[in-house]
């Protein structure tokens, strides 16, 4: 949804989204500046430079001090990578796939372990990420919630807001007052980094998350401007938005630039957003993480985003291709910043949409090609000079342009989509692109016949009329070249062509001293100039060559430091004589050496709960009705808002009592196991989530056991209940869903009614470096089984595959040792397996941080990933599973091994995580 100015002056009452800024950085422009700023170079890549900077936009575009801009955001998510270290790796990526900024989504959950407390340190620091984008020069779009979405635990908002007044999202003044904690504790970081003040990079700032704010819903309204004014009182001044957003909107037909906050990874989608006037965009999760913790939402097992074009390991995929090519396009191509929809064009066939656009300035003519249908289109496009039929792949488009500039020399037009046009040194460079397979046609004016040079003997070429055509199929032997000199220019012109498989091996790169173009390397990090060699670092992942079309006087290169010999090759660039190495092999240790141990004492009768909390509460905050006998058992009023809970309830004289019935909420795939005086009940689960029932974060459903005849006597009993609440409900269509109740909701018992006291216990308190979201009420959990340092010397030696029928908790350990060489970035996973019919699950903990929850008879992930920097990669590490097995069927682990999901020789300096306080923590 677009939010347009209209609708947010009257949410806000004040200029569109914010654009009015005032106070301690810059000021803008408006949605009308003083004067039209032409066309032009975009602003150089930003950085932390001290300096005030003017923030603003027109009717096309960004300005930043009075230069066009066409955001190109990338959204990640930092919490979802417990390893800061590693956020340098991903947003380097970013900016070498195209990305010239970095959105990213600060959870209050991550940050605030209780009412007034906020962490802001170790894999929390916000403070050392937004250092790190403006190191690597990337503008930061800041999402500070409150609500951040479903895919985040309630949305984003902290557990303990389950347990207090206030209705969420709202102008509820309990809940604002929570609020105005939150922002301002962020805000009080994010202040120092504004672009506008020259203290960072931070350009844009997202309020909430979602559609725009409901018209009839004044609650909302009130809040959403309640927002707007925290912002600006914390002296926030650059531009404000909330969810999708248009910066102005569409009057009298002209354009207005807006922001796409959801941008998907398909290039159809991009190419219609600019062709609609949307100059500023966030593609959505680019990298998403692992779903370490309790930290994903609701019935979320499995990566944030299994299709993110940086996987869940940081390899960059095939998906890149499009965002890469985009994001140079529009840095390099500034023409695309200022476009007015211009003549409708038709395509020979009406299977094809076309949309023309023109450049006021330069006269370029844009045309986006959409192709919907479920097959390739191949079309003439009359009426705009392009001379030869298009093609269009199924469900794909292309961006297709004449009477382009490209240096010096001007396009007359093209069938493949320029990638990026730039000055490297004494040459003109331009890169067209397409399908593996496709052909390019490019057309340049040329006054005078020219000279041509082919590097490689793919492409063709002719001269007629006072144009020459060039003809190049793409993927055929990778990059092709061609070199023009002369023709009515005295600057050589390079062109290349490319599929996207060979484009994702381009790297061009801004220096102080000019631009330069890299081909060969899996990724280009950085390029120094120091006298007369260019200094590169970066990734390798096969064998490879280099080629660089470096600045002016640049005549020699080195790669991760070693010196690369070259030569000039014909198309003017530096190649490399030979090639470097693949990456090396990286041998990984089997997993042998186990030890086990029962993990579930809270089940026997004489377990001491004296210490647990007695559930004794008859009212609540939750959204669920406290059950008519008026006791109160849901686990967030009691401070257990993550992972498992305990509950023991002691009730005299089972004589009668013929069933248990258990009634319990919890998120998609919760579970609930019960024993009376140590003799297991039975297990309850709740549906894995289906095509009705997807989009669900809170089931409830009541568990009727059977009593054996042998316990139906006088006497003290005890019954233990093991709750797995999953995540709270994030859903945005329902008021407070997070405080949908979350373990057991109430208890009645068949043949008869009986008092019970009972008494609760969850997680214990945190440590520090691993924060809340890391444990649960798990036996082991509380007496620090998962971590390292624990002694499991008396723990009992078991080979895998181990199997038993019972239910419960067991947990199994053990060491293992990495020495990956130091200048290759491997990423590790570990992988279980087993027969799909065996009903378990396990808690993963790598050096006692939790890395995820494997269902062996629910779902299709099997290997989860372990962050380097978690992951000690030249050191010993401590594996810990917690089984919790139902007994209806033998449980595993069977097959549990480590797995190489891929190797660089590159990558970023690593530092291991240490976790503050290690000692086992006194447990309960």
């Amino acid at each position: 949804m677009e939010l347009s100015r209209r609708t947010f002056t009257a949410l806000a009452g004040t200029a569109a989204l914010g654009l009015a800024l005032a106070g301690s950085g810059g000021a803008a422009t408006g949605t009308h500046g003083p004067r039209s700023v032409p066309t032009g170079p975009p602003p150089s890549p930003p950085r932390a430079d001290g300096r005030r900077h003017r923030v603003g936009f027109d009717g096309y575009s960004l300005l930043v001090d009075g230069r066009r801009l066409v955001l190109w955001s990338a959204e990640m998510h930092p919490h979802r990578l417990p390893s800061p270290s590693l956020w340098r790796d991903v947003l380097q990526k970013l900016r070498a796939h195209g990305h010239n900024a970095v959105s990213v989504p600060v959870p209050w959950n991550h940050h605030s372990p209780a009412p007034g407390t906020y962490d802001f340190t170790g894999v929390r620091d916000l403070n050392l990420f937004l250092n790190t984008a403006a190191e690597e020069r990337l503008y930061v779009v800041l999402r500070p919630g409150p609500y951040l979405g479903a895919d985040v635990d309630a949305g984003g908002l902290p557990g303990w807001l389950t347990a207090v007044d206030g209705t969420a999202r709202t102008d509820d003044p309990e809940y604002l007052r929570h609020v105005d904690e939150w922002l301002s504790a962020v805000n009080s970081i994010a202040v120092r980094h504004l672009f506008t003040a020259g203290g960072g990079t931070l350009l844009l700032y997202r309020l909430e998350d979602g559609h725009g704010t409901p018209a009839g819903d004044p609650a909302r309204r009130a809040y959403t401007a309640h927002l707007y004014a925290r912002a600006r009182a914390d002296r926030i001044d650059v531009p404000l938005f909330h969810g999708d957003g248009r910066f102005g909107h569409r009057e009298s037909g002209s354009p207005s630039p807006g922001f796409r906050s959801d941008a998907g990874h398909e290039r159809r989608g991009h190419l219609t957003d600019l062709a609609h006037g949307i100059t500023a965009h966030s593609v959505r999760t680019v990298f998403g993480g692992s779903p370490w913790g309790w930290l994903s939402g609701a019935g979320v097992t499995a990566p944030h985003d299994r299709e993110a074009p940086i996987d869940e390991g940081r390899r960059p995929t095939a998906d890149m291709a499009p965002l890469q090519q985009f994001g140079h396009l529009v840095r390099t191509v500034p023409d695309l910043a200022r476009l007015d929809p211009a003549g409708e064009v038709r395509a020979a066939d009406d299977r094809l949409t076309v949309y023309h656009l023109a450049n006021p300035d330069t006269g370029a003519q844009v045309y986006v090609v959409r192709n919907d249908s479920g097959e390739p289109v191949r079309s003439m496009l009359p009426d705009t000079g392009i001379e030869v039929p298009v093609t269009v792949a199924p469900r794909d488009a292309r961006l297709l342009v004449s009477g382009l500039g490209l240096g010096r020399r001007k396009l007359a037009y093209t069938t493949a989509q320029p990638m990026l046009s730039m000055a490297a040194g004494r040459l003109d460079v331009a890169v067209f692109v397409g399908r593996g397979g496709e052909q390019a046609q490019v057309a340049l004016d040329c006054g005078v016949q020219p000279e041509v040079l082919r590097a490689d003997t793919e492409p063709a070429w002719s001269y007629d009329r006072g144009r020459l055509n060039v003809v190049a199929p793409l993927g055929r032997g990778g990059l092709s070249r061609l070199l023009v000199k002369g023709g009515g220019s005295d600057v050589p012109l390079v062109l290349l062509f490319a599929d996207d498989a060979t484009a994702l091996r381009l790297w061009p790169y801004e220096t102080p001293s000019g631009s330069l173009l890299v081909y060969g390397p899996a990724m280009l990090r950085s390029a120094t100039l120091r006298g007369s060699t260019v200094h590169l670092t970066g990734d390798v992942v096969d064998e490879t060559g280099v080629e660089v079309w470096p600045p002016r006087g640049i005549t020699s290169v080195t790669w991760n430091g070693q010196p690369v010999r070259t030569y000039l090759g014909r198309a003017g660039s530096l190649v490399m004589e030979g090639m470097m190495p693949d990456a090396p092999a990286v041998p990984l240790p089997e997993l042998t050496g186990w030890r086990r141990r029962g993990g579930n004492p809270e089940s026997e009768p004489e377990f001491d709960d004296s210490a647990w909390t007695a559930a004794d509460r008859t009212t609540s905050h939750s959204t669920t009705p406290v059950p008519g006998d008026g006791l109160v058992l849901f686990a967030d009023d009691y401070g257990f808002h993550y992972g498992d809970v305990w509950y023991r309830g002691r009730l005299t004289d089972t004589r009668g009592i013929t069933s248990v019935s258990l009634t319990c909420g919890t998120g998609p795939h919760g579970l609930l196991m019960a024993w009376l005086d140590g003799h297991p009940l039975g297990t309850h689960r709740m549906p894995a989530p289906e095509e009705d029932t997807a989009g669900k974060g809170t089931f409830t459903a009541t568990a009727v056991l059977a009593v054996p005849k042998g316990l139906r006597r006088r006497g003290r009993h005890v019954l233990s209940v093991l709750v797995r609440p999953m995540q709270h409900d994030g859903g945005a269509r329902a008021r407070d869903p997070h405080k949908a109740a979350r373990g057991l909701v109430s208890v009645a018992f068949g043949g008869g009614s009986r008092d019970v006291e009972w008494r609760i216990q969850g997680a214990v308190a945190p440590d520090r470096a691993r924060g809340p979201l890391n444990n649960g009420g798990l036996h082991g959990e509380r007496h620090g089984w998962h971590l390292p340092e624990h002694d499991d010397r008396d723990w009992r030696a078991v080979g895998l595959p181990h199997e038993e029928r019972r239910q419960g908790v067991a947990w199994y350990r053990t060491d293992f040792r990495l020495d990956v060489a130091p200048d290759v970035d491997a990423s590790i996973g570990l992988t279980l397996e087993d027969e799909p019919e065996r009903a378990y699950r396990a808690q993963i903990f790598l050096n006692g941080w939790n890395m995820g929850q494997y269902l062996n008879d629910v779902g299709s992930r099997h290997t989860f990933v372990l962050p380097n920097g978690i992951l000690r990669t030249r050191g010993t590490n401590t594996l810990a599973l917690a089984v919790l097995s139902d007994g209806t069927t033998p449980s595993g682990p069977r097959d549990v091994r480590l797995t190489l999901l891929g190797a660089a020789r590159g990558g970023v300096p690593v530092e291991v995580v240490e976790p503050a306080g290690t000692a086992d923590r006194p447990g309960r």
